[in-house]
């Protein structure tokens, strides 16, 4: 007998499917490619537009990276392969520091050097899809250069005092003054943002290579984040912090705190301490119940909102929408409370049914908070890429 719940994931994994293949990935081997200048080209706008001259970032070229070796490892297409190749070749030849070691922030758009400061977010996601592509080919290459920045991090940008990493520095890993991922960030030494994608980025690298200190750095980021980064009082994501980790910030980040509440999660998983896990599920959850304060009637989830500094920003991004559903089923299948399924499967018709792009594929950035469609920011871009929503469908494919 086929029950609801059966019915339900039969559904989302059939939808997810479509969206990947049929929306998401074809838009990007289609549009992406710079064939005069090799690599991606560093931006596509609201409007469609291919800027041919854009800067390239390396959280872009990396996302592209691992999105299509994370395709190919489920999908087994040849041209999901060729794009993840082609992907690994560009960022080895253009993107790496061969004096002092580490990733560049950005390329100009013929591959030279333009921002040369090494952000210590971006070299967590170069090691993220480096392992990733790893896993499906077994490139050692590919494996020496993420192994290579996990010691440059450790090395550079760990703090032995006070625990934790320190967020960014020039391209000779003298600490910089201004710390900032984006304009819209706090200037502080200590982000959540950063510990979350190292943290994510470790997962990875340690199925592919269980060293005896990675498995020590990746339990300490677990406890950063279960008694430093999850606030005792309310269960969000506390966002920024001084180097003695006092908090300076009262933003909540509805999206960062689904997607955290599965990748931590993950990273216990992976390590294959089952007593671990059963410490970290909790934890999850709350943090995954926290998130669910941001869920709209309409199935979608806010950006952010500070009500200290009177910040609301009710937009519905893509990425936020995407993570959502990843931590909905997450939270499902810890607790085996259906609720946290339906409202999987609520967010995934609102992006259905609004994010998609039907006409051009791909998502848009955002629906704004008034139900329009935002065209202004990029369609693909410095961050705009295929990361989120393609690691969601693989996400529902895998786990349903």
């Amino acid at each position: 007998m086929i029950t609801e719940i059966d019915a339900i994931s039969s559904h989302l994994k059939t939808q997810a499917l479509t969206e990947l293949e049929n929306y998401i990935l074809p838009y990007w081997i289609k549009r992406l490619p710079d064939i005069s200048n090799g690599g991606f080209y560093g931006k596509i706008d609201g409007e469609e537009n291919v800027i041919p001259d854009a800067p390239r970032g390396a959280i872009l070229n990396a996302r592209i990276l691992w999105s299509f070796s994370a395709a190919y490892e489920r999908l087994r297409k040849p041209e999901y392969l060729q794009m993840a190749r082609y992907a690994r070749d560009y960022i080895l030849d253009h993107f790496f520091d061969d004096e002092y070691g580490g990733t560049y922030w950005s390329l100009d758009y013929k591959g030279e050097p333009l921002d040369s400061k090494k952000q210590i977010y971006s070299q967590a996601f170069m090691i993220y899809a480096l392992s990733q592509y790893y896993f499906i080919t077994s490139d050692i290459k590919a494996k020496e250069k993420a192994v290579e920045l996990f010691r440059l991090i450790e090395k550079h940008s760990f703090d032995n005092s006070m625990n934790g990493y320190f967020e960014a520095y020039d391209r000779g890993w003298l600490l910089l003054n201004d710390l900032r991922l984006s304009e819209k960030d706090a200037n502080e030494k200590k982000t959540m943002n950063t510990h979350l994608h190292i943290l994510e980025a470790y997962t990875s690298l340690y199925r592919i290579w269980p060293d005896n200190r990675l498995e020590k750095q990746l339990r300490n980021l677990i406890d950063i984040f279960t008694y430093k980064i999850i606030d005792d009082g309310n269960g969000h994501l506390n966002l920024f912090f001084d180097e003695n980790w006092q908090c300076r910030s009262t933003m909540k980040s509805y999206g960062h705190d689904i997607e955290a509440s599965w990748l931590l999660f993950e990273a216990a998983v992976v390590l294959n301490d089952a007593k671990l896990a059963a410490a970290v599920k909790p934890f999850a959850l709350r943090v995954a119940a926290a998130a669910a304060e941001g869920i709209n009637d309409d199935g979608s989830m806010i950006y952010e909102d500070d009500l200290a500094e009177g910040h609301y920003d009710h937009d519905r991004h893509w990425w936020v929408q995407a993570e959502t559903v990843v931590g909905c089923i997450n939270a499902w299948s810890l607790s085996g409370d259906a609720w946290w399924l339906h409202k999987a499967t609520h967010c995934f018709g609102f992006i259905s049914e609004n994010i998609v792009d039907r006409k051009n594929g791909e998502w848009y950035w955002s629906i704004r908070a008034d139900g329009s469609v935002n065209t202004t920011d990029d369609k693909a871009g410095f961050w705009k890429c295929p990361y989120h929503n393609s690691r969601m469908c693989l996400e529902i494919m895998a786990r349903l």
